[in-house]
C-alpha cells in the first residue's frame, strides 16, 4: 500500500526551509524529508542533514525519536504536539519567533562552510545576486534541481 502523506522527492522537493510548523521554520521541510526517506522516495534528500540539526538542537528532539514517530503516520499536527510535550527546551512563542527569523535570514559565518554555500550558489544560479542566506539558496536549489530556471 502507498503512503500518501510521504512526499515523492524525486519529483519535488521538500517545503522550502522558510515554512513554519508552530513557529518554527525547517520543521516542515524536515518532515517532508523524514516522511520520504522512510518511503524511499528522499532522492538527493537527506533527513538529519545539518540544517535539520539546527533545528534538533534548538528544541532538544531526538531525530531518531522523530522518525519513529513518523513512521507511525503522525500529520503535522499530531508531530508537533509531540514535539512540544517532548522537546528538552521548552520556549515561549516569542522566543520560536526570534529563532526562525534568524533561522530565515542565517548565512555561512566560516571561510570552509561559506566555500560550500558558493558552491551551491554558482552551480544553481551564479548570477543571482539576491542569494544570501541558507534559505535563498535551498530554495533556488530546489527551483533549479526540478526544471526552474535561475
Amino acid at each position: 500500500m502507498s503512503d500518501l502523506s510521504a512526499p515523492d522527492l524525486t519529483q519535488r522537493p521538500p517545503r522550502s526551509a522558510r515554512a513554519r510548523l508552530g513557529g518554527y521554520v525547517l520543521l516542515p521541510r524536515m518532515l517532508d524529508k523524514g516522511r520520504a526517506t522512510i518511503a524511499g522516495k528522499n532522492g538527493a534528500y537527506h533527513y538529519n542533514c545539518p540544517l535539520d540539526q539546527q533545528f534538533t538542537s534548538y528544541t532538544g528532539i531526538d531525530p531518531e525519536a522523530l522518525r519513529a514517530q513518523l513512521e507511525q503516520g503522525k500529520g503535522d499536527g499530531e508531530i508537533l504536539a509531540w514535539i512540544e510535550e517532548t522537546a528538552t527546551f521548552k520556549r515561549a512563542p516569542w522566543e520560536v519567533q526570534q529563532w526562525s527569523h534568524y533561522m530565515d535570514h542565517r548565512s555561512p559565518t566560516d571561510v570552509e562552510t561559506r566555500d560550500f554555500f558558493n558552491g551551491m550558489h554558482k552551480e544553481a544560479g551564479s548570477t543571482r545576486e539576491d542569494i544570501g542566506s541558507w534559505a535563498d539558496v535551498l530554495d533556488l536549489d530546489d527551483y533549479v534541481s526540478f526544471g526552474g530556471k535561475a
